[in-house]
């Protein structure tokens, strides 16, 4: 039975159809989402508030570049201006979703998503990113919303970003994948805010008309701020397209449809008059995209999770492989593109910084091996990727380096690229010196994968939470507190759910 959804047909205007869909479902006319839907956005919420948090208590660069930007815009009128992550000071809000949303993503260690959903047959597999929440917390204060609403505004976001990326692959030409977050954000913030079917389509139009990242934000052989800030630098346009929109300035119209846009431009439709796709969205009950999106444990490129899973398998398997470093002689990773391309690439071989590291499957996992060799423990929560693992002592660790100079890296074929993005098919073999080689088999559904079944998910994002959180607060506890049971909290709670003290250590 196919589940109970909103068809924005492609010979039609889906940017009014887009922000007429957000409307009705703030305001209930569609119906209400089901609890499972509402408690998985909620963790993954929490979830990006913990690498927010941590993020800005070791004095990353880009959040904190961009909380000082937003501090100089002060809002004139307090009932105006929303606050930044642990702030009381109400910003313009543009400025405050710009900081807030460097902030949960610098790690990039908050949730995924693959774009596939075979049932429908939209399977496009463009990556996406759970980055945008502060979006609509930020129009939840404003609006006076309670937590209920709040939570039902991220999952909008969410559902929207989560089916374009079905239907539409931007990487394919070279587009960075953010756009379909901005579009939602755009369109979550509009409804929320009170803005009429005209103007956030004025504000869509303004937005992929005028503000379109490439995926050159990400190439080079050493990568910078941009990659981290990407989501962040288009939210802050979503916010300020609406903003105009809803002062009066006129965007183009039906841009979906436009020929000159993005969508049609690359992918030009089949019949005139149409975009390349019919878009789908959840209207009610637990159907909705988030709860098909995947969780992080930890600091790495998602990709590399089924290498991740593959090791420790290996590691608590053979507990003797802990026992020396010297007798470990080979390890052979075999994965699917595009993750060949993403995280294999030669330059990524040498990475000078964390941007680069994170993005490096020979470094994540020579770096594990370095850990699992100095605590002989093994496993998700004994191994946790964190900030610390790619500071400047760790890049340049010499156990870390000989470990990356036995590990190869290579595409297993079709067997393998016809499982993504069902999977994340990775196998994981090693040659050691007196253990003889051992194989991890394929392994498709890693710990934090939506279709895993057999690890401790709560368990393993709760310790996420405290180890990362600490980074930044002193009360850990006060803070998981603060950012759970969301559904329950008042209109007043949101409005103070940033009211939180950071360590004296950041910077």
């Amino acid at each position: 039975m196919m589940d109970d959804f909103t068809l924005l047909p492609r010979n039609s205007n889906q940017a009014r159809g887009l922000a007429q869909y957000a409307i009705d479902f703030m305001t209930g006319t569609l119906g209400a989402p089901g609890p499972r839907s509402l408690r998985m956005v909620e963790r993954f919420h929490l979830d990006s508030i913990a690498c927010g948090v941590s993020a800005l208590g070791r004095g990353a660069n880009a959040p904190n570049v961009l909380r000082r930007e937003a501090l100089e815009y002060v809002s004139a009128e307090p009932s105006r201006g929303v606050p930044c992550l642990a702030s009381r000071v109400n910003v313009a809000p543009e400025k405050a979703v710009l900081a807030n949303c460097s902030a949960v993503r610098e790690w990039d260690a908050n949730g995924t998503n693959f774009g596939f959903n075979p049932r429908r047959g939209d399977t496009r597999g463009e990556f996406g990113h759970n980055d945008f929440y502060p979006v609509a917390l930020a129009a939840a204060q404003l609006r006076g919303l309670d937590g209920r609403s709040t939570l039902a505004a991220m999952l909008l976001i969410d559902e929207i970003r989560g089916r374009l990326a079905e239907v539409f692959s931007l990487k394919d030409h070279k587009i960075d994948h953010v756009v379909h977050g901005a579009i939602a954000s755009a369109a979550v913030y509009g409804a929320v805010l009170g803005a009429t079917v005209d103007q956030i389509e004025s504000a869509l139009g303004l937005l992929v008309a005028h503000y379109i990242p490439f995926r050159a934000i990400r190439a080079g052989k050493q990568l910078s701020d941009s990659k981290g800030a990407s989501a962040a630098l288009s939210a802050e346009m979503a916010v300020v397209s609406v903003r105009r929109a809803m002062r009066g300035f006129v965007g183009p119209a039906d841009v979906f449809r436009n020929p000159e846009a993005i969508f049609c431009l690359f992918e030009k439709p089949a019949l005139p008059d149409n975009s390349p796709f019919d878009l789908r969205l959840a209207a009610d009950g637990d159907e909705f995209a988030v709860l098909g999106m995947h969780f992080k444990l930890g600091l790495y490129e998602h990709q590399s999770a089924g290498a991740i899973q593959g090791l420790i398998d290996l590691l608590q398997r053979h507990p003797g492989l802990l026992a020396d470093e010297a007798g470990l002689r080979r390890v052979r990773i075999r994965i699917y593109q595009p993750a060949l391309g993403i995280i294999g690439d030669p330059a990524k071989r040498d990475p000078r910084t964390r941007q680069s590291a994170d993005h490096s499957m020979v470094y994540i996992i020579a770096t594990l091996l370095r850990k699992a060799f100095e605590t002989k423990r093994a496993g998700w929560r004994e191994l946790m990727l964190v900030p610390d693992d790619y500071d400047e002592r760790s890049l340049f660790h010499p156990l870390t380096r000989r470990l990356m100079e036995r590990i190869e890296f290579e595409h297993g074929g079709r067997e393998y690229d016809d499982k993504y993005p069902d999977g994340i098919p990775t196998s994981l073999d090693i040659e050691h010196d007196t253990l003889g080689p051992l194989t991890s088999g394929l392994v498709m559904y890693p710990a934090g994968h939506a279709r895993n079944t057999t690890a401790d998910l709560d368990g393993l994002l709760e310790h996420k939470f405290r180890l990362l959180a600490s980074l930044g607060v002193a009360d850990v506890d006060g803070l998981y507190r603060r950012f759970t049971k969301m559904a329950e909290k008042s209109a007043e709670e949101i409005a103070e759910l940033y009211d939180f003290e950071l360590l004296d250590n950041w910077t």
